[in-house]
């Protein structure tokens, strides 16, 4: 067989890389591509995985509509000639969009459900649908999706991120980290560039926090993109990374993470570090399936937060055993089921 997966969001890299091995193993061809945004490309460098980078995202809403509007024309045209057997793909507006103009099978993973434009735009024309146990299913079915073609699991998509992860204990010093302070924090701000969070770009909900907290501990920030990195610059035991870079091992590190975003935190969660969600956007049910369990801390008040972040500094480590389904396995073997299944049909 041959798979097309799309990649347009860079924790999708690692959410992918155990499926790509698998696929791989099995002797499937693989075909990646890769839209240029954030450190993608960078991660997938890394990762030693090929690909062709097709498209862009814009910042506002017009920007938006035609990226992707020529993005769906670029790759409807590339793909139309390599003889695709299966697409795959976690959040890619386009995705399903050329594959079913192409009669291409897909499948979508999704883990927003307030990602309303989005899902607006790719569920009614997704073939299979994988999604958590956590999730209100009607939260798809609403917006177009099939009831029986949706596919559900105990977990998140973090587990799989952890699959081949080394921890550096000397991480601090690879990256010539002068730390001052015997505690650190590791934050990362909000996604202010995506279509479900209605958010400015030039501020973040992090900038109060890190002025409560910097003579407390020396601060860590991975921007998302280089103005946001901006917003923190020059103050006080406030260090500003760049990608790409270890996040797991300077998480595992830290003594606590502060997130307004998603995916980082619930990694965090499963690291074992004490972790605060102060996202701004509404809670997602991934995010509550660790809340649930202990493994994760939310509130977007400031002085909650700062009274949190001092009792969560002197918390030891959590040893984390989730009991999960394996998503690699469920994953690949959907793929095989639903290629199966389109050409019974045909």
């Amino acid at each position: 067989m041959k798979i097309w997966i799309d990649i347009v969001n860079s924790p999708h890299v690692r959410f992918f890389n155990g499926v790509i091995k698998r696929l791989k193993k099995d002797g499937h061809e693989v075909l990646i591509t890769a839209r240029d945004f954030s450190n993608i490309h960078d991660l997938l460098d890394i990762f030693g995985l090929e690909y062709v980078s097709i498209g862009n995202h814009g910042v506002t809403l017009e920007e938006k509509l035609l990226s992707s509007t020529k993005r769906a024309y670029e790759l409807s045209k590339f793909i139309a000639k390599e003889n695709v057997d299966v697409a795959i793909t976690k959040h890619s507006i386009e995705l399903p969009r050329v594959a079913f103009g192409l009669g291409i099978p897909n499948i979508f993973v999704l883990d927003n459900e307030h990602a309303i434009a989005a899902n607006k735009l790719t569920l009614p024309l997704t073939n299979k649908l994988i999604i958590p146990e956590i999730f209100d299913v009607w939260n798809t079915i609403h917006f177009g999706m099939n009831p029986n073609d949706i596919v559900r699991y105990n977990g998140t998509c973090e587990v799989s991120h952890l699959e081949d992860f080394v921890y550096n204990e000397n991480i601090l010093e690879d990256l010539n980290l002068k730390i001052k302070n015997d505690k650190i924090i590791f934050m990362r701000p909000e996604p202010s560039l995506a279509s479900y969070l209605d958010a400015d770009c030039t501020k973040s909900v992090l900038t109060p926090i890190v002025e409560s907290l910097k003579d407390d501990a020396d601060i860590l920030i991975l921007p998302r993109f280089k103005t946001q990195g901006e917003i923190f610059k020059d103050l006080k035991n406030v260090h500003i990374l760049k990608t790409p870079v270890d996040t797991f091992s300077l998480m595992k590190k830290a003594d606590l993470v502060i997130g307004a975003g998603g995916t980082m935190n619930r990694e965090a969660a499963l690291l074992g570090t004490p972790v605060i969600s102060c996202y701004p956007g509404k809670q997602l049910s991934v995010d509550t399936y660790y809340i649930n369990k202990g493994l994760m801390k939310r509130s977007t008040n400031l002085n909650e937060i700062i009274e949190l972040s001092k009792e969560l500094l002197y918390q030891k480590p959590k040893h984390i055993d989730l009991k999960t389904d394996n998503l690699i396995d469920l994953i690949v073997n959907q793929i095989y089921k639903t290629y199966d299944e389109y050409h019974e049909k045909k």
